[in-house]
């Protein structure tokens, strides 16, 4: 499968960012600045104003579609952090391949920035604001059949009580162990 990047659709796009048909025609897609770049910067739909100790949710009109043994990293750009103090609140965002067309938001990817500075950090309007890198991963020989069934921090509930189980298994078998 090849990977790429779309727009999400315009009711999508209607619902978190404007109504605005021709901005919404007109944003561009996540491409690389050089041929070397390892990032695809992505770049704003509409101007931001991020005030000092403030976080903005950005809702960056995009979604991406790749492999199942791939996943989009999200990283800010390093000359926010290092010239500004601007960062994303969870470091790093993780994509993984079934976000994309999720039921709850059509995998409609969103940053949300913090800025730590002490000065106002204006995005502009076209501005790069942050980057997506895909790479491939490895996984361990597990069963794990669970689909998501939303779009952001979403897991299948079957998969959490999956989980609570496994922990307190494992959590027990140590405990006996310590009693021994």
């Amino acid at each position: 499968m090849k990977r790429f990047f779309e727009k999400v659709s315009f009711r999508e796009f209607k619902k978190n960012i404007s109504d605005d048909k021709e901005l919404y025609n007109e944003y561009s897609l996540p491409r690389r600045a050089t041929k070397n770049s390892a990032g695809y910067d992505f770049f704003a739909v509409q101007d931001y104003v991020i005030k000092p100790g403030e976080i903005v949710k950005i809702p960056t009109g995009y979604k991406a579609r790749f492999n199942e043994t791939e996943a989009l990293l999200l990283i800010v750009r390093s000359s926010m952090g290092f010239k500004y103090n601007v960062r994303m609140c969870n470091q790093v965002g993780l994509i993984e391949s079934d976000y994309y067309d999720n039921p709850s938001n059509e995998g409609h990817i969103y940053v949300a920035l913090q800025n730590e500075g002490n000065k106002e950090y204006i995005i502009k309007k076209g501005d790069a604001y942050t980057q997506g890198i895909f790479i491939n991963f490895l996984t361990c020989d597990d069963e794990v059949n669970a689909t998501r069934l939303g779009g952001i921090g979403s897991t299948n509930k079957e998969e959490k009580i999956w989980k609570k189980s496994f922990i307190y298994q494992q959590q027990l078998l140590i405990h006996q162990a310590n009693l021994t």
